[in-house]
């Protein structure tokens, strides 16, 4: 063995900062698991992918289109073609008063948009170039949405949009792709009878259902108690279930519509089928807001006008969830005509006026609710239940 002695180069003075970019479960699991991350790495900064809007952010926004269209030389974009991006950009950030951060998003649209302008041999990208590109990306995506709507006009998924049903009821869910996210109208159905199993869950039992899902079933237990429970015992056994669904339910989006659909059958009522139901709910009955408002409307408006638009369609949202519509243009348009229609509501009693046509009822003092009201039928159909269950005992 022979000792080498080789050259050491000489210490420079080097003043070097290091950042990291990563998402926030990486960063809480360095911080975790290794000891030396947390005495390197001391500072933490989050960013937000959306910002709010106001004249510096939109001042912002217009400046980020002119770098990137002057250091890739693209065509110029006119005053409503910055305007049609900054809608893109809101309807990303899914808020009226908020525009997304998501710059690589935002380039891509304008890199095509000028595709689409050189190839008319113009000299600006309009409002159409930015249209053209929005649609043209969605196109590229939207394999699996234009099947599911073939199998629905051949009558393979069965969805009304007209007439009437009794525990029957539209729900909304949003089918997302990774870089494109499109909504479908799913059918929701209960069976209500005597018994004592409460309400079954059918997509649980069958291992289809998320842990949110779970929640939200159970949540409508507790509405159910809260309603009719308080001067009898609830003996019923009530059935809910996602018609044609095979690869799982997760959300409590349609917490609201298995209620409608639940209510329906306890008081024999037959709900609107031209209308389509989305939202969460608490045990007290308060409509909550949900995700994806803009492609459930969306999905459900193309359904109907696939089918042919009546006039008396349009889909039942939260009222939190109307600052987050960002529409198309047709589906605004179709409303400004009166062809279609979005109602906000607040409560399952609003709801389920809308669905039936009927007053949802007060409670009265003595306990009962005003005849003839849904309450008051679902309020004797669950005492005749009550009675008819003793009577087996």
């Amino acid at each position: 063995m022979i000792s080498i002695s080789g050259m050491k180069p000489e210490s420079i003075d080097i003043d070097v900062k290091v950042a990291m970019v990563g998402d926030p479960f990486l960063y809480n699991l360095l911080y975790t698991k290794d000891e030396d991350f947390k005495k390197i790495f001391k500072l933490r900064a989050d960013f937000d992918s959306v910002m709010k809007i106001d004249r510096n952010s939109l001042r912002d926004y217009n400046s980020f289109v002119e770098r990137i269209v002057a250091s890739e030389q693209l065509n110029d974009l006119n005053k409503k073609a910055v305007a049609a991006v900054m809608e893109y950009g809101a309807r990303l950030a899914g808020k009226q008063d908020k525009i997304s951060t998501q710059f690589n998003k935002i380039a891509d649209i304008l890199r095509e948009a000028n595709y689409w302008s050189l190839k008319e041999k113009k000299s600006k990208v309009t409002e159409k170039h930015v249209r053209q590109a929005i649609e043209e990306k969605m196109d590229r995506s939207r394999l699996i949405e234009e099947k599911i709507q073939e199998m629905i006009d051949e009558g393979s998924i069965m969805i009304d949009t007209r007439g009437s049903a009794v525990g029957q009821v539209n729900g909304l869910s949003v089918y997302d792709m990774g870089d494109y996210a499109f909504g479908k109208p799913s059918r929701i159905t209960a069976i209500a009878s005597v018994g004592e199993s409460g309400i079954i869950n059918i997509e649980r039992e069958a291992e289809l259902s998320g842990r949110i899902h779970n929640k939200g079933v159970l949540i409508i237990s507790g509405y159910l108690r809260q309603k009719f429970a308080q001067n009898k015992p609830l003996t019923v056994s009530a059935s809910l279930c996602f018609e044609q669904s095979y690869s799982g339910v997760e959300g409590d989006s349609a917490s609201s519509t298995e209620i409608y659909a639940l209510l329906s059958s306890l008081s024999d009522l037959p709900l609107r089928q031209d209308i389509a139901v989305t939202g969460s709910v608490n045990q007290k009955g308060e409509i909550q807001p949900i995700g994806g408002v803009n492609q459930k409307i969306e999905g459900f408006f193309k359904v109907c006008q696939s089918n042919g638009l009546t006039g008396s369609q349009g889909v039942m949202i939260p009222r939190q969830n109307v600052v987050n519509l960002m529409l198309d243009s047709d589906v605004i348009e179709a409303v400004k005509q009166g062809q279609f229609s979005i109602y906000p509501v607040e409560t399952i009693d609003q709801g389920i006026e809308i669905l039936t046509g009927i007053p949802a009822g007060n409670l009265k003092d003595d306990g009962s609710y005003e005849p003839d009201t849904v309450y008051d039928r679902v309020d004797k159909k669950l005492e005749k239940f009550a009675k008819t269950w003793k009577a087996y005992q």
